[in-house]
């Protein structure tokens, strides 16, 4: 039997991704177990599927979080390995232009709720994180913490367009506002940018005249249950 990498799963909605993963374990079609689902949103589907599998899982509830920060962070709030200057130079996800004023209250309050996600995520010795419908971006001082060695990616995610075409939380739509005849997804390693991280794998789908969003998004949708494992799977071969 072939050795199986450890995984993480964070969610954020109703899991169709994660239980594409948790078949394909089953199945034998991915030399993995998954350690954990977590979840930034209590109640979600995701967290049902999970617990079903027989998979731990816990939340870290990111609104009440965010909403605290926004009345103001207190230095004490923050990690205390939190590097304001050294997230600053390394954040992608924000333009040069934006007010400094409201890059660093974001870079902080999700500095805060990062924290108490990676206190969960380190009682596991986990190779890989993978984000199946996670829906918060984030930060270098999160992205540091998982990818520990240099060159050495460990956050896997899955974006609903061929990348690098139409970055962003509504890659379907976009891609069909925009007219185009293919549409697709793509799994990429995390970095520091939205959605800019080297590529593992795509697949494409042809979209008809007549088909409308709904169609463009269950078309994708049956083609990321069919990439994300295989692309896990790419992970684990080569992890051993």
């Amino acid at each position: 039997m072939a050795d199986k990498i450890k995984i993480g799963t964070l969610i954020s909605g109703g899991g169709t991704n994660l239980q594409a993963i948790i078949d394909a374990c089953r199945a034998g079609r991915i030399d993995a177990e998954i350690l954990f689902t977590g979840s930034d949103t209590p109640g979600v589907k995701g967290l049902e599927r999970a617990e079903a599998a027989g998979i731990e899982t816990f939340v870290v509830d990111y609104d009440p979080i965010i909403r605290s920060c926004k009345k103001g962070i207190n230095d004490l709030d923050l990690p205390q390995d939190f590097d304001l200057a050294e997230i600053l130079e390394k954040q992608r996800l924000m333009p040069a232009d934006t007010a400094r004023e409201r890059v660093e209250l974001f870079l902080k309050s999700r500095a805060v709720a990062e924290k108490k996600l990676l206190d969960r995520i380190s009682a596991y010795d986990i190779d890989l994180l993978v984000l199946a419908g996670f829906m918060r971006v984030l930060t270098p001082y999160f992205i540091d913490r998982i990818n520990t060695r240099p060159g050495h990616h460990k956050i896997m995610n899955i974006h609903p367009a061929l990348l690098p075409a139409f970055p962003g939380t509504d890659g379907y739509g976009d891609t069909f506002r925009y007219g185009c005849k293919v549409g697709g997804c793509t799994v990429h390693f995390i970095d520091y940018g939205e959605d800019t991280g080297p590529i593992i794998g795509q697949k494409a789908f042809e979209i008809e005249d007549t088909d409308s969003l709904e169609d463009v998004k269950k078309k994708g949708l049956e083609k990321e249950w069919e990439l994300y494992p295989a692309c896990i799977q790419k992970f684990a071969r080569k992890k051993r």
